[in-house]
């Protein structure tokens, strides 16, 4: 598929959930308090707009997602990434990455995920084909990680992390940097990473509800004219641009037209998006 400004689309993004077992600053689960980031230092305060969480029976089902990702497949969708919300809370998972890993023409499957649930389930998501992993880690101080992901453990993420290590699956590190300049704990992240051999990524945080801007010092957000994907959010709805308050509801009797509609509907440039937080659409 190719968009109105013959950019190739290649990549979707699923949601699996809206749901996450953290409440980071940049992009919590909002039914919490925006002061529970805004306890320590302003460049952790929360962005993100207050909503409701998706009850159970809005939440697209995992037959729903392999019908739409085979389909996305068929029209030369070659890499799937699995996201939230955080992936790993959903019950069965594993079973969801097993039946997307088996549609033919998929080449690249991953996923990005906090960690912190990952050690029990890393053996079993590359046993069923996950291919790789992004994890989210913005610092190696304990106590800021803490404070930063509103009461996670980074002993849990770094446990993640080995275990993702151990099964074989390749992984990434996503840093989130608060601001230009300040960019002391990333970089200790990537010594690490480098010390660990493994790969890692600068985003530099921003908020959806701003014009969007490219910055080259950063690996994400990419440059609109190299965007090459589209989203399925939790709620069953397709969304072509992050950056944008466009969606549309999947059709599942017109699969293909949908995601068609929905590739053709994507802006060259993203602006803002001001009905979503980060948490729904899955970064």
């Amino acid at each position: 598929m190719r968009d109105s400004f013959d950019r190739p689309i290649r990549y979707l993004r699923v949601s699996v959930t809206d749901r996450c077992n953290l409440r980071c600053a940049y992009c919590a689960p909002v039914d919490a308090p925006a002061e529970v980031a805004k306890r320590e230092k302003p460049d952790i305060a929360c962005l993100a707009p207050r909503r409701r969480l998706l009850r159970d029976d809005e939440i697209i089902s995992f037959a729903a997602i392999e019908r739409i990702v085979r389909a996305a497949v068929g029209l030369g969708v070659d890499k799937v990434r699995l996201t939230g919300g955080e992936p790993l809370v959903r019950p069965g998972i594993v079973g969801l990455v097993a039946a997307l890993a088996r549609i033919d023409g998929l080449e690249t499957l991953c996923m990005t995920t906090n960690g912190s649930l990952l050690a029990p389930l890393a053996a079993g998501l590359k046993g069923a084909g996950l291919d790789s992993i992004n994890l989210s880690l913005d610092t190696l101080d304990p106590a800021r990680y803490q404070r930063i992901t509103g009461g996670g453990s980074l002993a849990d993420a770094l446990a993640g992390l080995e275990a993702a290590r151990a099964a074989g699956i390749a992984l990434k590190l996503n840093i989130v940097v608060p601001r230009v300049g300040d960019t002391a704990e990333a970089e200790e992240v990537e010594r690490f990473a480098a010390e660990q051999g493994l790969a890692s990524q600068r985003i530099l945080r921003y908020d959806l509800a701003s014009r969007k801007s490219y910055d080259p010092q950063f690996d994400r957000p990419p440059p609109c004219s190299r965007c090459d994907r589209i989203r399925l959010l939790a709620d069953g709805r397709l969304k072509p641009c992050l950056h944008s308050d466009l969606a549309i509801k999947v059709d599942m009797d017109r699969i293909e037209e949908s995601l068609r509609t929905c590739v053709g509907m994507k802006p060259e440039f993203g602006l803002e998006c001001t009905t979503l937080g980060i948490g729904q659409i899955g970064g």
